[in-house]
């Protein structure tokens, strides 16, 4: 049976795991009318758009 011939440091098993648990950012886009950013396939909050369309009315 295989048997690590030394300890493996904190530093290279950090290193190792470290790729696996970063975070992904979600995909944005810029709204079309107001220029905010908003989650792709979602109603721009600020301005109440999806698509070319008003779906949301929006109080300013």
């Amino acid at each position: 049976m295989a048997v690590p011939k030394r300890k493996t440091s904190k530093a290279r098993r950090d290193k190792r795991r470290s790729s696996t648990w970063k975070l992904t950012l979600p995909g944005m886009t810029k709204c079309p009318k107001c220029g905010e950013y908003v989650l792709s396939h979602r109603v721009c909050k600020k301005c109440g758009v999806y698509h070319g369309k008003e779906v949301l009315a929006v109080e300013e």
